[in-house]
């Protein structure tokens, strides 16, 4: 069965007019609803993130002025908008949504979660509308509890995942792989085990080709028994912030590729939603939606 993270508390309210678009992962959830995709059962609401789970990634001193909700005007622009306490809570049971589909992974072949890919947030602070790394706890917690040997992060949001990619930086049972904007947010990238830095403009076909060429190579150097995917849709055309020029079918056929390969390996796999800023919201809501439907007809 497909498990699905998903709880109201994701959708934070934020100041009028702010550009992030939380609205999407409530529209998810109905969308597959309604459609018949998945129904109730499949969706589970995440616990919330211990702090000695945590603390396998992030700082001491971090986790205490996140909770205490402490942090510095500085600091909360680094983030992007104002921190509250529910904001907080709200990334504690995003972070927990993807370590517990990383469980179910392990069971049913891939998990999903509506949120995450806080790819952004680096181990003592947050960046890019991200506060925990999702990813990187749940990597982090299956190599603790000795649940995953070695582990490859194939993130193809737009945006490079440089707080990831820092985290891991030294740490050998983790692959970091990007394939990124090379002249997209952050300004400053981090080194990535594989950066692939991509042009301003990029179509559908020199995107899956290259895609093409360099995953499946992954896996067989790799050789991962978990993998996570951050599976942003600001690659496409219609986005504010992407810079390149994916359609939604090219959106599509990425994600199977992914899947596809995974499933081939039997490597289970834990998806996070990542990013999506397109001006229509129907645009991001069918682009993350059919990550969902080629998971449910690929692995199920």
């Amino acid at each position: 069965m497909l498990k699905i993270a998903f709880s109201p508390l994701y959708v934070y309210p934020l100041p009028a007019g702010h550009r992030f678009p939380m609205a999407k992962y409530e529209l998810i959830a109905e969308q597959l609803l309604y459609e018949g995709t998945v129904s109730d059962d499949h969706f589970f609401h995440p616990d919330l993130l211990k702090k000695e789970d945590a603390l396998l990634v992030h700082t001491e001193a971090y986790w205490q002025k996140l909770n205490a909700v402490a942090l510095t005007e500085r600091e909360e622009r680094a983030i992007g908008f104002p921190i509250t306490e529910r904001f907080v809570v709200r990334g504690r049971h995003i972070a927990q949504g993807t370590i517990q589909c990383a469980l179910f992974a392990r069971q049913y072949g891939v998990a999903m979660n509506i949120a995450g890919g806080t790819h952004h947030a680096y181990a003592n602070h947050g960046e890019g509308y991200c506060c925990f790394n999702d990813q990187a706890l749940a990597a982090a917690y299956l190599l603790h509890h000795q649940l995953a040997r070695q582990i490859l992060i194939v993130d193809l949001d737009v945006h490079q995942g440089n707080g990831t990619a820092h985290i891991f930086r030294d740490e050998p049972r983790v692959f970091t792989f990007s394939m990124h904007g090379a002249r997209n947010y952050p300004l400053r990238k981090e080194r990535s085990d594989l950066d692939l830095p991509l042009p301003d403009g990029l179509e559908d076909k020199p995107y899956l080709t290259l895609l093409q060429q360099t995953l499946p190579r992954l896996f067989d150097e790799v050789q991962p028994d978990f993998v996570f995917y951050q599976s942003g849709v600001d690659i496409l055309e219609t986005d504010r912030l992407g810079r390149l020029r994916i359609s939604r079918q090219g959106c599509r056929e990425r994600d199977r590729l992914v899947l596809e390969l995974c499933y081939r390996h039997r490597v289970p796999v834990a998806i996070s939603m990542g990013g999506g800023y397109s001006l229509r919201l129907s645009d991001i809501v069918e682009a993350h939606a059919n990550t969902f439907r080629t998971a449910q007809e690929i692995f199920f």
